[in-house]
Parts: C-alpha cells; sequence; structure tokens
C-alpha cells in the first residue's frame, strides 16, 4: 500500500511539473517581437538611456538654483566672555541657516550639451542592440528549422537501412547473401544512428540559444509554426545586391558621427576655461539663546554675496589642454575618413558573399535531391540483389555529406543575408 502511494505521489509531482511547463508557438515575427520586449541585454540598453537621462538632469540642476539648510547647537559650559571688564555671558544658543546659491559656467553649459550628445548616442546604441538581437533571432530560427528537417530526413535514411539491414540478415540465413554484406549494413545502421544522436544535441543547443534570447526559462518548450520555404525569400534577398549604401543608414556610422560632434563639445570646454565663472548667494540665519541673561548676538539676519572667479594665468597648461583636444579631434576625423572607406568595402564584399551564398545553395539543394534519389535507387537495388552493400555505404555517406553541406550552404546564405541587412539597416521578412 506505502509503495503504491509513494508512486502516486511521484506521478503527481512529475505530471505537475510537466504541466507547470510553459509552451510557445511561435513565427519569426513573434520570436522577434517576444525577444525586444523581454530579452535581457535589450533591457539593459534600455535602462543605459534612463541613466543617461538622469545624468542629463544633474547637469541641469547645477544651473538651478541650490537651497542648504543647517543647524547648529553650541554650549559653551557656562564661559563668560571679559570684554572691558565687563563679564558678557555667552549662554548655550542654536543657529537655524538657510543658504540658496547659483552658479554658471561654460564648463556647464557645454556639459549639458555633451550630456544631450551622450543621450542620442545611447539610443543609437539601443536601437543597433534590437537589430542584433533580431538578428540573431533569426538565424537561430532558421538554424533550428533547418535542423529539425536534418534531424527527420537523418531518420527517414536510418528507417531505410534498418530495413535493409533486416533483408540482408534473413538473406544470410537462406543462404542468398553473405555475413559480410550484413556485417557492413550494421555499421551503416550504427553510424547514421550516432548521426541521428549528435544532430538532435545539436539541435537542442539551438533551442537553448533561442530560449536565452527570448529571456525564457531554461524548461520553456518552444514550437516554431513556420518552415524555411515559408520564411525564405530568395527574391527579396538578392534585391539586396543591387541596393545603394546609404552611410547615413549605417548605425556604427551614426554612432561614429556623433563621437566626432562629442570630441569638438570636447574641444570647446577645454576653450571656455580661459572665461569666468560666476555665483551668487543668498543666507537667512536666525540665532536662539537659551538663557535670559543679557548677551551680544552679532549674527545678521540676512547676507547676500556675489563671487566673480576670473582665470588669469595657469602656466600654460589651458593652451595645451586645447591643443590636446585638437589633436583628438583630428586623430578623430581620420578614423571617419577610414571608416567611410572600409563601410564601402564591406558593402562590396557583402554583396559578393551574399551572390556567392546563393549560387552555394542552390547547387547543395539540387545535391542533396540528387543523392536522396541515388540512396533510395541503390536501397531498392539492394534489395533486389542488383547492387552491393558497399554501394549502399558509399550512397549513404553520400547523402549525410550532401545533407551536411546543404544544411551549411543554407546557414551561409541567412548569415550573408542578415549581414547586408545590418550594413544597409534595411531588415526583410
Amino acid at each position: 500500500m506505502r509503495h503504491k502511494l509513494l508512486l502516486l505521489t511521484l506521478a503527481l509531482l512529475v505530471g505537475g511539473q510537466i504541466f507547470s511547463q510553459e509552451k510557445m508557438s511561435l513565427s519569426l515575427a513573434q520570436a522577434r517581437d517576444y525577444a525586444i520586449e523581454h530579452n535581457r541585454t535589450l533591457k539593459n540598453a534600455s535602462l543605459d538611456i534612463q541613466k543617461i537621462e538622469a545624468s542629463r538632469w544633474q547637469s541641469i540642476a547645477t544651473m538651478l538654483p541650490q537651497v542648504n539648510g543647517a543647524f547648529d547647537y553650541a554650549n559653551m559650559l557656562g564661559h563668560k566672555l571679559n570684554f572691558s571688564g565687563m563679564d558678557i555671558a555667552m549662554p548655550p544658543n542654536a543657529t537655524f541657516s538657510l543658504t540658496s546659491s547659483v552658479m554658471l559656467s561654460a564648463a556647464q553649459i557645454i556639459g549639458l550639451q555633451i550630456n544631450s550628445i551622450a543621450m542620442e548616442m545611447t539610443d543609437i546604441t539601443l536601437r543597433k542592440t534590437e537589430q542584433q538581437i533580431t538578428n540573431q533571432v533569426k538565424t537561430i530560427y532558421y538554424s533550428v528549422l533547418v535542423m529539425e528537417q536534418t534531424v527527420g530526413l537523418l531518420q527517414k535514411n536510418l528507417e531505410n537501412l534498418n530495413k535493409l539491414q533486416q533483408h540482408t540478415l534473413q538473406s544470410v540465413e537462406v543462404g542468398i547473401a553473405e555475413q559480410t554484406d550484413a556485417d557492413q549494413i550494421s555499421v551503416q545502421v550504427a553510424s547514421m544512428g550516432n548521426t541521428v544522436r549528435s544532430t538532435k544535441r545539436s539541435l537542442e543547443m539551438l533551442y537553448n540559444s533561442m530560449r536565452l534570447q527570448l529571456g525564457v526559462d531554461a524548461d520553456t518548450e518552444i514550437q516554431l509554426t513556420q518552415s524555411v520555404e515559408e520564411l525564405m525569400n530568395f527574391e527579396k534577398a538578392m534585391s539586396l545586391i543591387g541596393e545603394q549604401f546609404i552611410l547615413d543608414n549605417n548605425f556604427n556610422y551614426q554612432l561614429l558621427k556623433q563621437n566626432i560632434t562629442l570630441i569638438e563639445k570636447q574641444v570647446d570646454i577645454k576653450k571656455w576655461a580661459y572665461l569666468p565663472s560666476i555665483s551668487a548667494f543668498h543666507q537667512f540665519s536666525k540665532k536662539e539663546y537659551f538663557s535670559d541673561e543679557p548677551t551680544f548676538d552679532m549674527t545678521p539676519p540676512n547676507m547676500i554675496g556675489v563671487s566673480l572667479n576670473v582665470p588669469v594665468f595657469s602656466s600654460g597648461s589651458r593652451y595645451r589642454a586645447v591643443t590636446e583636444a585638437k589633436i583628438e579631434h583630428q586623430k578623430q576625423l581620420n578614423v571617419m575618413a577610414d571608416t567611410k572607406e572600409s563601410l564601402a568595402i564591406q558593402h562590396r564584399q557583402l554583396q559578393y558573399n551574399l551572390s556567392t551564398a546563393f549560387d552555394g545553395y542552390d547547387t547543395q539543394k539540387k545535391n542533396i535531391e540528387v543523392s536522396q534519389r541515388v540512396f533510395n535507387n541503390i536501397s531498392l537495388k539492394y534489395q533486389e540483389g542488383m547492387a552491393s552493400s558497399l554501394d549502399v555505404t558509399n550512397s549513404g555517406t553520400n547523402l549525410i555529406l550532401a545533407q551536411s553541406n546543404y544544411v551549411q550552404a543554407l546557414m551561409e546564405l541567412v548569415t550573408a543575408q542578415v549581414a547586408l541587412e545590418e550594413l544597409l539597416n534595411n531588415n526583410i521578412n
């Protein structure tokens, strides 16, 4: 009875775990949208914008009035001040003061402009990160579909080999085939089985990568609702080759331009170090004595002040600081010139890569169809005694190789398309 209760409890626990696992059915568009909303890397990029916004308001606040309050208590422990033969009481007292001040300098103004540029750069970085995440999701989505397709093909071939193995063993029993033929088919079955298991492990790794991009739990079951044939749009993909490359659309180039502007502001802030800064304050004070003894109260209730700080001589440090900033600005201009050229060259290379990848995919797609027909044909001939076990082994090996080449060619095509889309900043499907 106790054994039955234990089994029932375990069954309920396992069943509860199974039913508690989340299951997601996703199209490519749904997967990308979900990743944009839940990917943790993207969340951090969004938090960076909030962080920069907080920093910008800190810079604004430094140019606005600042108010500080203070409360001081003093007790001279009965000490009296002797002034011209008179004892002046110094009773315990408390002073409350309220000080408001404002300061304005060129550095504050430039600092605010720098924060605005940093905000724009962070926004570009966020959009770039979003692009990278969606491209990664797209690549993984295709990879999973292709790997599932490969697993299905391999399992079908394994079933055919198992049938051939049974047929061969029966033929050996009746004496119309040799044991070596059965052994060769057995090795081929084992090899195909290893390939199936290895491919399934690779498929699970891809699903884990998808879970990581989506920001979901490791136990979440993911089901992809679209097929490779449905997603592949060769006409639109190949149209990328003839599309004009606009530098300003590229996120890396946008970031570089903002960085140039940032360096220019650094030059300005060094120059403005020659200018004066001004500050003003108002202080209200109230002193309260905790005694009725006569004393002097020399604390003014109100006080205002203005301070003007004028840079006069720095032994050339400010001049050298300006020179250093100008040199850095020139370096960044050289980097921009190199970047323009390298992006143009990269555009041509990615066009070439996409064209080459398409040709390779087209060839490997035909190759796998031919290899599958050859394998099926030789399998039938072997059953009829018109082909040897070696022929079956060779055709099976060629089919596995063709499937591997097909997967690689398809992924090279997807990778080339994604790379060109990212450079152009023009996503398709």
